[in-house]
């Protein structure tokens, strides 16, 4: 392991930890005396199957990216990413299968981030199903909203008036959408 002040590569491992799926090692540098850690991680690298039958190497780092851009902006508690991330890889790990497609990869992200923020789901699963119009997504949100009893799940919080209040935003510039494409059509 290189330093990564000096770039040297003499290091000392000074302290190791099991921390659940990684190892984290605190490590000292020969040269500069500078300590800093590492985390370890078992490489688990099951194939994914994209729609178009293309295979390619699972990547934690992508399906991270994707549930952050969803969470972007979002009132969720710090490590909410991480988490689901972690829940997601878990789940594919316990299923122990070589290869998944990335429509179930998906659905379990879409469960996580369900329970979690309704506008973070939303904004996840018009992109993983690909919505082609406003009537599509309107599905999704009036789906959401009938299986939501009392406002649960929007954000950390619990719900309650803000999860109302974002429902009523949703369902608004729903409409606001529609209605434009309707002016659209009609020109």
């Amino acid at each position: 392991m290189r330093c990564v002040l000096c770039d040297c590569a003499n290091t000392r491992v000074v302290d190791s930890r099991d921390s659940g799926a990684d190892i984290r090692r605190r490590r000292e540098c020969a040269l500069c005396g500078a300590r800093f850690t590492t985390y370890e991680r078992a490489q688990r690298a099951p194939t994914v199957v994209k729609r178009d039958g293309r295979r390619e190497p699972f990547s934690r780092d992508k399906l991270r990216a994707s549930v952050a851009k969803a969470c972007a902006k979002r009132p969720m508690a710090a490590g909410a990413v991480e988490a689901i991330a972690d829940e997601v890889e878990g789940r594919l790990a316990a299923q122990g299968g070589a290869e998944f497609g990335s429509d179930a990869i998906g659905e379990l992200v879409m469960g996580k981030l369900e329970g979690v923020d309704r506008v973070a789901y939303i904004r996840f699963a018009s992109v993983y199903r690909d919505f082609g119009d406003i009537e599509r997504f309107k599905a999704e949100i009036d789906a959401l909203l009938g299986t939501d009893s009392g406002g649960s799940g929007d954000s950390s919080d619990g719900g309650g008036a803000d999860a109302n209040a974002d429902s009523d935003r949703l369902r608004e510039a729903t409409r606001g959408n529609a209605a434009a494409g309707s002016r659209q059509a009609a020109d």
